[in-house]
């Protein structure tokens, strides 16, 4: 499937209903010891089943590695690991063989594979392919720590909600509506040195948001001020530079920790727009690709209501990849 990175590779395997799924993370150094215990912290933050805001699935996402490492330390070759679907219904998705789920990639895939895509759960379009790059990225984020840059993420809003008790109140509300509903996540990374990415197509904000539209339902993304700049003058806008304990910092941060494409030290801040889920009961319109014919569905099986809640770790570990990435090809640089 779709490899992510230039000094590290992430590559990404399986489909939502297959017998597993995986991730081969290359070009790890060796001789770093993985904290196994904080790496499933990680990543049951993002498995299924575990709250009523989210999907009855139930799948325990424990990784088991086949490669790459030697007692919990890298060895250098690329990690290699599967998480194994032990939940899956695939007869919930016969129906949709011939009717795409309206706000699915259904139809497009159809097209793009001549109609041999697996349909069920998603296939590989799935939010369930969140789970090896929540593997990939967590594995990043430990070696980060280590270089003392801290990755974390929170919820801004639900449904244009901020207080996220009323949040919740409204998930469940749409829940049993039989709809769904999106919201923004803002994640950001501290401790970051200066230097990191590159003009053009190598700069951070490329990066960061190549990776993260690798998470299902991301729609948009912005950086620091964001949209809000286009409303702003250039002398509310721009960051007066000054000196803090010796150290050349920012007033402000609204370029988000990245001029040019290139870090500044301060905090890398971005944040993602999630569309809602498009798997609703509500009735929606769509055409049987078998007879042509317009017809009317509505969607069953197990969907988040909403699925901002269970992406946090995934913009986190999208942070992680790339941070990490270009933390390598910086130490190259340097060397």
């Amino acid at each position: 499937m779709s490899i992510y990175g230039e000094n590290i590779k992430l590559n990404i395997f399986g489909q939502s209903h297959s017998a597993a799924i995986g991730m081969c993370l290359e070009g790890v150094p060796a001789g770093f010891e993985l904290d196994f215990a904080e790496l499933q912290s990680f990543m049951d933050r993002r498995a299924p089943g575990k709250s009523p805001l989210s999907t009855a699935r139930k799948e325990s996402d424990v990784p088991e590695f086949l490669s790459g490492l030697k007692e919990n330390v890298t060895c250098g070759v690329p990690i290699t690991a599967i998480i194994r679907n032990t939940d899956v219904k695939a007869s919930d998705y016969e129906e949709y063989k011939t009717l795409p789920r309206p706000g699915h990639a259904d139809y497009t895939a159809k097209i793009k594979y001549n109609g041999f895509q697996d349909y069920s759960g998603g296939g590989a379009f799935s939010g369930r392919m969140t789970a090896p790059l929540c593997l990939g990225g967590g594995i990043c984020k430990l070696l980060l720590e280590r270089e003392g840059i801290k990755i974390n993420s929170r919820v801004l809003s639900i449904g244009g909600l901020t207080d996220m008790k009323k949040a919740e109140e409204l998930i469940l509300k749409v829940k049993a509506q039989g709809d769904s509903v999106g919201g923004v996540i803002e994640c950001t990374a501290e401790n970051i040195p200066a230097g990191l990415g590159g003009p053009l197509f190598d700069g951070m904000e490329s990066r960061i948001s190549s990776a993260a539209f690798a998470i299902p339902g991301v729609k948009g993304i912005e950086f620091g001020a964001g949209a809000k700049c286009a409303e702003m003058l250039g002398s509310e806008n721009n960051d007066d530079f000054t000196i803090t304990d010796g150290n050349i910092v920012t007033l402000t941060n609204n370029c988000g920790g990245v001029l040019g494409g290139i870090t500044n030290s301060m905090p890398l801040v971005f944040r993602l727009y999630i569309k809602p889920t498009p798997s609703i009961a509500k009735k929606q319109r769509s055409v049987d690709l078998s007879s042509m014919e317009e017809k009317s569905i509505s969607v069953h099986g197990r969907h988040d209501p909403c699925i901002v809640p269970r992406a946090l770790p995934c913009a986190e570990a999208v942070a992680a990849l790339a941070v990490y990435d270009a933390l390598l090809g910086r130490k190259k640089e340097i060397l």
